[in-house]
Order: structure tokens, then sequence, then C-alpha cells
């Protein structure tokens, strides 16, 4: 009688070495910058701080500057993300399940924002935008912000719509219920958690871009981002945009542990048709 005997797994080295660079190169960055935001004292050559301390937590946060500049980033990302949710899941409704002449190429439309690059786009806005008087405004940077926010917010919930099991949908409406009924207690109840993926991403998204809330914002709406690259560039102090840095990653920490406890990893991938 033969005995099988399984032959030692090898291993994958170049996964490892593959795997251990995207850590470094994603995890070295953060972690020298929280490590400035919690130095006083840091001189080369020195590999580490030679004083940690809170005092530059304390200058930060004794300013009002950047407290207006986190409430009116909060304050911008809530109306976005509520007008794309307005804007975005009729149509991406449409697009999952109604036919009208031009639905493609419609629907590749939103792909355009993301098909050009992106700086010459809003320039290109901005000099729109300039003779309707929507220039350093809160509505024209909610504007230029919605623009980011089409490809996510139709993309992602079509994925969600179409995944939607029809047959529950035809047995409700051969039980006597209407559109209406059907699609609060069955079509929105099986979507959902890929929808609040699109809207969780289109929050941070929109939390943190940059480009635009600077161009069409400044100088009388500053946002915390745009506040970070003024700290960075005006300040020779390197621990005032260290601190506004990690700051910023406290809104995305709270995110991810609410999409990990509520909406669940499996809505991103089924978004994004995996």
């Amino acid at each position: 009688m033969a005995i099988l005997t399984s032959s030692p797994r090898r291993i994958d080295w170049t996964g490892w070495t593959l795997a251990v660079l995207l850590t470094l190169f994603i995890a070295l960055p953060l972690l020298v910058v929280g490590t400035w935001a919690f130095t006083e004292v840091w001189r080369y050559p020195s590999l580490l701080p030679q004083q940690f301390g809170l005092r530059f937590w304390h200058q930060t946060l004794a300013r009002q500057d950047v407290w207006d500049a986190l409430f009116m980033s909060l304050r911008l990302t809530f109306t976005v993300t509520i007008l794309s949710a307005i804007i975005c899941l009729p149509a991406a409704y449409a697009f999952a399940w109604l036919k009208f002449p031009g639905r493609n190429i419609f629907f590749l439309s939103f792909l355009a924002s993301h098909a050009f690059p992106k700086f010459g786009l809003l320039v290109a806005i901005a000099a729109i935008f300039l003779k309707l008087g929507l220039i350093s405004t809160f509505w024209g940077v909610v504007l230029i912000q919605l623009v980011g926010t089409l490809m996510l917010m139709i993309w992602i919930p079509v994925a969600a719509f179409q995944s939607v099991d029809r047959r529950m949908e035809e047995a409700a409406r051969d039980a006597g219920a209407g559109p209406l009924r059907v699609f609060w207690s069955i079509t929105l109840p099986q979507a959902f958690p890929t929808i609040a993926a699109a809207l969780l991403l289109t929050f941070v998204a929109t939390f943190y871009e940059t480009e635009g809330a600077w161009l069409i914002g400044t100088p009388d709406i500053r946002t915390m981002p745009v506040l970070m690259i003024t700290f960075i560039n005006n300040q020779i102090v390197v621990q005032y945009g260290a601190v506004l840095s990690v700051m910023l990653w406290v809104p995305s920490f709270i995110a991810l542990m609410f999409a990990r406890r509520v909406v669940g990893a499996g809505a991103f991938a089924k978004g994004f048709g995996a």
C-alpha cells in the first residue's frame, strides 16, 4: 500500500517581497508623519527624536483657523454626499433597469471627469464659475466637488441595483405591492450595503479633495487639506503640518471602522463587480 506524502509547500518569495515593499511604501510615510506630530526636538543625524511632547498640538488646536477649516470641511462633505445621493441614486437606478436611447453613451460620460487631467478640467470649470460669480463661494466648491463624485455614485450603485433579485420584486408585485412599496421593502434593502459603500467612499474622497477646493474656494473657503498645504508651504516648523495630517486621518479612520462593522468588505467588492 503506497503512502502518499504531501510535498512541502514552497514559499512565494516574490509575493512576500512585494507585500513587504508595499507595506513599507504605505506605512513608512504614515509612521514618519505620525512621529513628527508628537515630536518637539528631532535633530539630524539622530534616527530617533530627542524629545516627545504635545506642545505643537496645543499650539495648533489653539488656532481658530484650524477649527474653522475643520467645520468647513465637514459641512462641505456632508452637503456634497447628500446631494450626490439625491442626484445620482435615481440616475443609477435608471441606468440599471431602464432602456432608453443613448443609455450607454450617457453612462460612459460619467467617466469623463476622470478621463482627462483633472487640474486642466478644473481650470476650465473655474473660468466658467468666474463668470457666474461662484469663485470663493461655498456652493461653488460644492459644485466642483460634485463633479468628482459622479463616477462613484453612479457606477457602484448601478452594480448594486443590477444585483437585486428580480424574482423577489416580481413576487411582491404579484402579492399586490405597489412600485414604491417594492422599492423600499425589496430593492433598497438588498442594494443598501453597496450603496452605503459608495456613500462612504464619496464622503472620504470629498473630505480629502484639495485641488477643486483650492482653485474655486480660495481665499474665502478653506478646507482642512487646503489649510494643511498652506501650513506646509508657509511654516518652517514641520510639526504644524504633521499635526494637521494626523487630524485629517481621524474622519477616515472612523469611516473605515464604520464600514468594517456595518457595511462589510463584501459590499465594496460587489460594487466593483467582483
